[in-house]
């Protein structure tokens, strides 16, 4: 797998980048801006772009703008967004056209190393990952919809796993039930929230993000 960086940071993207090579990933280019980062994805036509939200000239949304530029000019290089706050506006634009191959998390979330290399590859196979923490504050902006009112806190808990690319398999691990019991589960949330039900995870973290996001 090959990947680029764009972050402003440099302590920060350097440590990205010796992490990433020790766990046998290769990184392709660094970059400091967004125009930068669009000439290097140019260049060197990678994987997956990993790419702060905020970067110069302004600090704002630069990070998201060259991300959807990405998506528009490269379809075959994935996108994960790494955010130092929750920000559901840029998650609901990176995920509003086309969530297939991007992704979003907390920068927190790169000190573990097996999550960011699982999340990488999810993206870079053309999956969706979204961080659980700002999947909790998606689901807030929604907290007033009845069917998510009926929804059980063990159902919202597998709801957010959902969202993040886990299995059902990958579910039960995580809160130690039984695959069974978490399709149990998750059948009752297809139901309450009004979602075609389907074979293929991916698609049912696509269907959650709509609704979340409709």
């Amino acid at each position: 797998m090959r990947v680029v960086i764009a972050e402003d940071g440099a302590l920060f993207r350097d440590g990205l980048a010796r992490l990433l090579a020790e766990h046998g990933t290769q990184v392709a280019g660094t970059a400091a801006d967004g125009p930068s980062l669009l000439e290097l994805v140019a260049a060197t036509v990678p994987d997956v772009a990993i790419v702060d939200v905020r970067m110069p000239p302004g600090q704002r949304s630069e990070g998201v703008e060259a991300a959807l530029r990405i998506r528009r000019e490269h379809p075959g290089t994935g996108v994960l967004l790494l955010s130092n706050h929750i920000e559901t506006h840029h998650t609901l634009r990176l995920l509003s056209d086309d969530a297939h191959g991007v992704g979003y998390l907390l920068k927190d979330r790169v000190a573990d190393a097996a999550e960011l290399l699982g999340a990488l590859r999810r993206v870079a196979d053309g999956g969706c990952v979204v961080d659980p923490l700002v999947f909790a504050r998606l689901l807030h902006r929604r907290n007033g919809d009845a069917a998510l009112a009926a929804l059980s806190a063990r159902e919202r808990e597998v709801l957010g796993l959902m969202a993040g690319g886990l299995s059902n398999a990958a579910v039960a691990r995580r809160l130690g039930l039984r695959t069974k019991t978490v399709e149990v589960h998750v059948r009752s949330i297809f139901a309450r929230l009004g979602l075609a039900k389907s074979p293929d995870d991916h698609r049912r973290v696509l269907a959650v993000l709509a609704y979340l996001a409709g």
